[in-house]
């Protein structure tokens, strides 16, 4: 059968539904877990750290940029689930000489719910797969975030490496998620994943930088460059997977941002994850 990925290549599947799947990316193994593929998928990446028995007991076959080309054809899968930015595009060519590759392309919800309807009829889950965006869709829309009606929403620098410094900005799902909390990006000028340094930082006038727990794992320690930096701005620790995993775990972000906007008026060193 044939079908298109998020960026519009064609995709034939020697036979359908794939019965050999290896999942490239860390939040669309997850989803493949929630769509209940647990024979079909047969190897993961040292990053598809859910769920924990499919960490624990599926093949991995690499990282998302270092994958092992010996591991997969070993796997010999009928068809590769992987990201336009988070695998290397070299390997993509390359595997996709051999096996079929789908793609997704992701920079907003409605790319998200895009990928998980496509996702579950590739792989004969499209019920399932309906369903699941559903309980996406009505989890946002409950959401009670309003932006003040006396002044701009708070503007909001999300960072996600130190040494050096990188932010998310416009052009990616994050930068989606924080206008979801109530946010005004701080670096919505600038595009994709920046690296800044601390003076740029505070030219920016955050009134909130929000320090992710992945890819680069920040904890209170890092505090005081930033706070010297920005000495009015709320600083909080939140879980990057909530903010950047776009597969099943979106029916749980919802809740989370929840949780985070109605205490961001709290004392700075107060924890948001």
């Amino acid at each position: 059968m044939l079908f298109y990925d998020q960026l519009q290549r064609s995709v034939r599947l020697p036979q359908w539904p794939p019965r050999r799947i290896v999942s490239l990316v860390p939040s669309q193994t997850e989803l493949l877990h929630y769509l209940g593929l647990e024979q079909e998928v047969v190897g993961i990446t040292k990053f598809c750290v859910h769920p924990a028995a499919w960490y624990q007991n599926k093949a991995r076959v690499g990282g998302t940029k270092t994958l092992n080309m010996q591991k997969i054809a070993a796997l010999q899968p009928d068809l590769l689930l992987g990201n336009k930015e988070e695998n290397e595009h070299a390997q993509i060519e390359a595997l996709a000489g051999l096996y079929p590759v789908w793609l997704s392309d992701i920079s907003t919800l409605d790319d998200a719910i895009d990928m998980i309807l496509r996702i579950g009829s590739l792989t004969d889950r499209a019920a399932a797969a309906r369903d699941l965006t559903q309980g996406i869709s009505e989890a946002f829309a409950a959401l009670k975030i309003r932006p003040p009606v006396d002044r701009p929403a708070p503007r909001a620098a999300y960072l996600i490496w130190r040494k050096p410094y990188m932010v998310a900005a416009a052009d990616t799902f994050i930068h989606d998620m924080l206008t979801r909390l109530g946010c005004r990006n701080a670096f919505a000028e600038r595009s994709r994943y920046p690296q800044i340094t601390l003076a740029e930082l505070a030219e920016a006038q955050p009134e909130v930088i929000l320090l992710s727990s992945e890819p680069y794992p920040f904890a209170e320690k890092h505090f005081a460059p930033l706070q010297e930096a920005c000495p009015l701005a709320h600083i909080r620790l939140v879980d990057g997977e909530a903010f950047s995993w776009y597969g099943s775990r979106l029916l749980q972000a919802p809740a989370y941002f929840q949780k985070l906007y109605d205490g961001l008026s709290g004392p700075s060193s107060h924890q948001g994850g």
